[in-house]
């Protein structure tokens, strides 16, 4: 049986923290708390990827983030109500959007009783992750640098959601 030299004993010793710690903040490595929590609508991943787009599963169900600028919600400049796209949940009013420049939809306040939030540790820093607090799916982020009068900014994927026009 071959004996590890002090060197390999490190350098191995040191991998595994690495991998360990990528594991971690590596998008999808870690999933959010969301996905350890129960909601009331549940599926399975074979269900939610027939009732999604890929490019909605991607956001939704694994934590993705749609290209800044490639939502034509970040354009959407009618009354109406946002909802989830995993449920159709309302989840933000057109009343809250501004234009934050981030190229992803912006609200300063969700709907009441819309969204969950939970820690999301990706990408080596620590973000609030905005969950659908009826089906968990991932919509966005929030900041502290938005507008008045909440000073917040739920910076969110327009993929993760659905338009709905006010009625005329």
């Amino acid at each position: 049986m071959a004996r590890l030299n002090r060197r390999q004993f490190l350098l191995a010793g040191g991998a595994v923290i690495a991998l360990g710690a990528a594991a971690r903040f590596w998008p999808g490595g870690a999933k959010a708390a969301a996905t350890k929590t129960t909601f009331e609508i549940t599926r399975t991943d074979a269900e939610w990827k027939k009732l999604l787009t890929p490019e909605q599963y991607k956001v939704l169900r694994e934590q993705g983030t749609e290209r800044a600028g490639s939502s034509p919600l970040d354009r959407e400049k009618r009354a109406g109500i946002f909802q989830c796209a995993g449920c159709q949940l309302p989840v933000y009013s057109s009343k809250t959007k501004f234009d934050s420049g981030t190229g992803w939809p912006s609200f300063w306040a969700p709907l009441d009783n819309a969204v969950g939030t939970s820690e999301d540790n990706s990408f080596f820093m620590t973000r609030t992750e905005v969950h659908c607090r009826r089906c968990g799916g991932h919509l966005g982020h929030v900041f502290d640098d938005g507008p008045p009068p909440t000073g917040k900014r739920y910076c969110m994927n327009g993929v993760a959601m659905i338009f709905v026009p006010a009625a005329a």
